[in-house]
């Protein structure tokens, strides 16, 4: 059995898989820029950054040097009693670029666990205080993470249904889209109690969700109608983070500022796992105390991993370089106008962008679920042209690497052009 793919059959269960039904997994051999290249020779074009995590394109060979090299100085260290120069950098850089209100960093290892080590510091902080508050309000059709704490948070679906029984109950508000705004802040004013602990939201753009967008000013709102009743504010900003909606962090289109921050996905520019959970000085104060029972009882193997934040620092260097800034920006353009051209196609609807991120309804009859089987032959369809894309159910979207030129961006859009024309 020397064929890749029949190898891992006997041996692999993939993620968000139904291993009876799914064709045998495309054997990749190396990436460039934005280019997976196949055992069998075929291209691909990676428009959705491999899980939206790529985005200075595959194999960067900046951060593949420093990561060479912090492995032959460093690779592993506990993070316990003992620290090291890639994580005190990195927090250094980070709370220089985080909305300004962010003081301290904790590390994790992807985006659900920073999203668990955000809800246990809400929770906790009340606990601390001698003043328990218990509730958490979330949006409806969230997704936040597949552990236990980021399940619960997240919106009741499919993914979750075997495991409702075990989840903490959340109160949840509807997605704050336009013409639903002042029903949703209704809501809120009733939901947000002294009796919440947080409000956990991704800002301005639901990923898994189906790519569900809504304006900043709405958030801004419901911010500041939580932050009346002393709720904290929790962003996942996992796939928001690093420029995806056009500037550095979503968070920055807000006046009001969250308390706690969720990192994942593109901090180490696709390299490796790592996690990061911000917080404001008012949470990192109330574990301080002579009673170690206050102490955030949170670690893991990882933590910190020399490694991780070198890859997370080179990806840094690249992603505040003009050019890079420049293409952010070139690759909004170029969606913003494709857009127009989308909004030709009947089978189209509800086109909506923020930033590097495009996204799209194909009009599907009543079934606009995860399972709807449009999602498949989309997939197939822009998959045998070379186009890498994972619908959503019937919402296709683009969130290319930044290095993603016009040329392949072109490609991208002609082959969707060309699906569109056969639904």
């Amino acid at each position: 059995m020397n064929n890749l793919a029949e190898r891992d059959q006997a041996v692999i269960w993939h993620p968000f898989t139904q291993m009876q039904t799914a064709p045998l997994p495309i054997p990749i051999v190396r990436g460039n820029g934005s280019i997976l290249y196949g055992a069998d020779g075929r291209e691909y074009l990676d428009v959705i950054s491999s899980w939206w995590v790529n985005i200075h394109g595959h194999a960067h060979p900046h951060i593949a040097k420093r990561v060479s090299e912090q492995l032959q100085t460093l690779e592993h260290v506990i993070f316990a009693g003992f620290t090291h120069e890639p994580a005190v950098e990195l927090a250094e850089r980070l709370l220089a670029i985080l909305p300004s209100n962010q003081s301290k960093i904790f590390y994790s290892d992807n985006g659900s666990t920073a999203v668990e080590v955000a809800l246990k510091m809400a929770f906790q902080y009340w606990h601390n205080l001698g003043r328990p508050r218990k509730k958490i309000v979330a949006f409806e059709n969230a997704y936040h993470g597949d552990t236990f704490g980021a399940m619960a948070v997240s919106g009741r679906s499919a993914f979750t249904a075997p495991f409702v029984p075990f989840l903490f109950d959340v109160e949840y508000l509807p997605v704050p889209t336009p013409s639903q705004e002042e029903a949703v802040l209704q809501q809120a004013e009733a939901l947000f109690t002294e009796e919440v602990a947080a409000f956990i939201a991704e800002p301005l753009v639901q990923g898994a969700g189906g790519m569900t967008m809504y304006a900043p000013e709405v958030l801004d709102k419901l911010f500041q109608l939580a932050r009346n009743k002393g709720i904290l504010l929790i962003a996942d900003e996992v796939m928001t983070g690093f420029g995806r909606t056009g500037k550095l962090f979503a968070s920055d289109y807000l006046t009001e500022k969250p308390d706690l921050m969720c990192l994942s996905k593109g901090l180490t520019g696709g390299t490796m796992a790592l996690g990061v959970t911000a917080c404001a000085e008012p949470i990192y104060k109330a574990f301080l105390s002579s009673d170690k029972h206050k102490t955030l009882f949170h670690g893991h193997s990882f933590t910190a991993n020399p490694l991780a934040c070198t890859a997370s620092l080179a990806s840094m260097d690249l992603l505040l370089l003009p050019e890079t800034q420049a293409n952010i920006r070139r690759i909004a353009a170029s969606h913003t106008a494709f857009s127009i051209t989308l909004a030709t196609y009947q089978t189209v609807e509800n086109i909506r962008q923020h930033g590097t991120l495009l996204a799209f309804d194909l009009k599907a009859g009543e079934q606009t679920s995860y399972f709807n089987n449009i999602r498949d032959t989309a997939y197939n369809f822009l998959l045998d042209r070379g186009v890498l894309m994972r619908p959503l159910g019937n919402v296709l979207y683009l969130m290319p690497p930044y290095c993603t030129t016009d040329e392949q961006l072109r490609y991208a859009y002609t082959q969707i052009e060309k699906l569109l024309t056969t639904i």
